[in-house]
């Protein structure tokens, strides 16, 4: 039977981000995930790394201050998934006055610790940066933040941890959780299969995110859990509303903000809305009036009316926040809140409640501490000063790595090397270095890409591959889809390969 020091259940970015940190501190780790990697909150985010200009609003000056400290952390150890973004925010005579938007800002560029971000400026909107816009928008403000590959994020921090000697074991639930003696015994359902197995932990961690509370009940045996706040965010995704390479932020009424963002360069994404939520959050959609809030929102502002029919995809998650019991789901807080259960000498359990993906990172690091109060201490802070896989170029170095690639592979299109090294970085000069990337299986994706994938990180469907290792899903005909799913069913996965390796 398998025995590790810490256990993680989620695979989720706060799971993985956890992982990753333990391993590397020299702790033994396992971690399952009842789904594929990042398929639950992690990947419908508003594939942002941000500070939250609106949680200023609430007073969240502590998390506004680590996030924006962590916009630039990030940016260091995966400069190909995370890209500075400057984003307009355009003054609107009815809502927030001027000067309170300045102040804001000025806040913004500087609790934080800004140093390599652009600072804040002022801008005319009657010039190209407001030409989508209505005509009675004249001026705005605009400011940094970053946009992030979120699943990729996720999938990068357990590339990572199982470089470092991690078990990730993907469609694997935790069916029992139980104390015996000074750790747990935890059985695992291969859901594939169908077979069960246990494993021994001396540290618990419960990162399932939205069923963090369920975990608690039906594996832990405690039917009383009740300390999430599940709400809802939608977001829409329309053919592109405009061409230059800014994003904007929109006030509305209700005192809530909303986002147009370029997406994957022919789109652009609307989003995102904030309702409480009932049910499982597997079985989470966006609603007809979700999708004609983000309209008439948008719609305010665009001069040109935004049409139902030109949404060509939308996708929802649940958030699970930590219920601080906030009227208004859009003021619960976006804080984490990490509870350790277990007296002295007693298996531990750590059970985490809330977060977000910018400020992941120091999630972990505030869940080592814990750790190390339990199992003794190991190792110090180190996940911020070492690149994630793929990461290892400095800042300015995207275009040198381009220029490798091209050199391995001359035939590909400017698209697809553009795409390749903002999901691998270095590593794709890995995937491509035979020289010969195989069939194209549609729109610049490639034999060898998914073979690596499947390899290196995990993927079992033509949904991990398209709609978490990549974004390409938006694209791909229902034909494309079938030879896509017919090449990937014939790969072993990295489990098959972990077995031969040991046989």
């Amino acid at each position: 039977m398998q025995s590790f020091d810490v256990f993680v259940i989620g695979g989720g970015i706060n799971g993985c981000g956890i992982a990753r940190d333990a391993a590397g501190r020299g702790y033994s780790v396992g971690l399952a995930e009842r789904n594929d990697l990042g398929s639950g909150t992690s990947s419908w985010s508003t594939k942002l790394i941000h500070g939250g200009l609106r949680y200023l609003e609430h007073y969240e000056f502590r998390l506004v201050r680590e996030a924006l400290r962590e916009r630039e952390v990030l940016w260091g150890i995966a400069p190909h998934i995370i890209r500075p973004l400057r984003f307009i925010l355009p003054y609107h005579s009815g809502l927030r006055p001027s000067w309170l938007l300045r102040t804001g800002l000025f806040l913004y560029d500087h609790l934080g610790g800004r140093k390599r971000l652009e600072a804040t400026r002022t801008v005319d909107l009657t010039g190209p940066l407001g030409a989508p816009l209505k005509r009675k928008f004249t001026k705005g403000f605009e400011y940094s933040d970053a946009r992030v590959d979120d699943t990729r994020l996720v999938v990068l921090n357990a590339r990572d941890a199982a470089d470092k000697g991690a078990a990730i074991s993907v469609r694997t639930e935790v069916t029992e959780a139980r104390r015996e003696g000074d750790g747990w015994l935890v059985t695992l359902k291969d859901l594939a299969s169908g077979s069960s197995r246990q494993v021994r932990a001396r540290f618990l961690v419960n990162a399932a995110g939205p069923w963090v509370d369920r975990v608690i009940q039906r594996a832990i045996g405690r039917n009383e859990a009740q300390n999430v706040r599940l709400v809802q965010g939608s977001h829409i995704v329309m053919r592109r509303l405009f061409e230059h390479d800014r994003a904007y932020i929109f006030q509305n009424a209700d005192g809530r903000i909303i986002f147009a963002i370029p997406y994957e360069g022919d789109y652009t994404l609307v989003g995102t809305t904030d309702r409480d939520y009932e049910g499982d959050p597997a079985d989470v959609a966006i609603t007809e009036d979700e999708i004609a809030y983000l309209l008439a929102a948008a719609g305010e502002y665009f001069e040109t009316p935004l049409k139902r029919e030109d949404i060509v995809w939308t996708f929802s998650g649940v958030r699970p926040l930590f219920d601080d019991h906030a009227s208004k789901a859009q003021e619960a807080t976006r804080d984490y809140v990490l509870k350790v259960e277990g007296d002295l000498g007693e298996a531990a359990l750590l059970n985490i409640f809330g977060g977000k993906i910018t400020t992941y990172r120091k999630l972990a690091e505030d869940a080592l501490g814990a750790i190390g109060k339990s199992l003794g201490p190991r190792g110090g802070e180190w996940t911020g000063k070492r690149a994630l896989p793929g990461g290892d170029f400095p800042l300015d170095g995207v275009e040198t790595v381009k220029a490798r690639l091209r050199a391995l592979a001359p035939d590909l299109a400017e698209t697809t090397v553009a795409r390749m090294i903002r999901a691998y970085g270095t590593d794709a000069l890995k995937i491509a270095a035979s020289g010969n990337l195989g069939r194209d299986l549609g729109h610049g994706l490639h034999e060898r890409e998914v073979e690596w994938m499947a390899a290196k990180e995990w993927a079992r469907s033509i949904d991990d591959v398209l709609w978490r290792r990549s974004k390409l899903g938006i694209r791909f005909s229902a034909d494309e889809k079938a030879v896509l799913e017919a090449y990937l069913a014939s790969l072993p996965t990295a489990e098959d390969r972990s077995r031969q390796a040991a046989e």
